[in-house]
């Protein structure tokens, strides 16, 4: 059973920086895309940004490009957020999702199979 859980909530300034991890187990996740979601009460949940992790490739939304940087560490099963010049419109739960192999949709929510709980950051100005 897979089982997604992250870490590093946090309550930051604008312009502060936060970390955001995502601990994997319950199976071998080399061949995995790992992706980080976010939502907002009354809004769909917004794509962040995803990592395949047999390459390495990343992937970003636009809206982060530039501030947010998402890495692995493969010996812990563990994907990082690093979120850089934080904006109050950053502010959301934060959702770390997998599904196994690569899709040129990984922005979309729908092709992740498992999530974790979700992780609070606010942002305030």
């Amino acid at each position: 059973q897979v089982q997604l859980v992250e870490s590093g909530r946090g309550l930051v300034q604008a312009g502060g920086s936060l970390r955001l991890s995502c601990a994997a187990s319950g199976r071998t996740f080399s061949s995995y895309t790992m992706g980080w979601f976010r939502q907002v009460p009354g809004k769909e949940r917004e794509f962040v940004a995803a990592i395949y992790l047999e390459w390495g490739s990343t992937y970003y939304a636009d809206s982060v490009k530039g501030r947010c940087t998402i890495s692995r560490d493969n010996a812990k099963n563990t994907v990082y957020l690093q979120m850089n010049s934080l904006k109050p419109e950053d502010t959301a739960v934060y959702y770390c999702a997998a599904f196994r192999g690569y899709s040129g949709s990984y922005y979309r929510y729908s092709s992740y199979d498992h999530w974790g709980q979700g992780t609070q950051v606010t942002v305030s100005s």
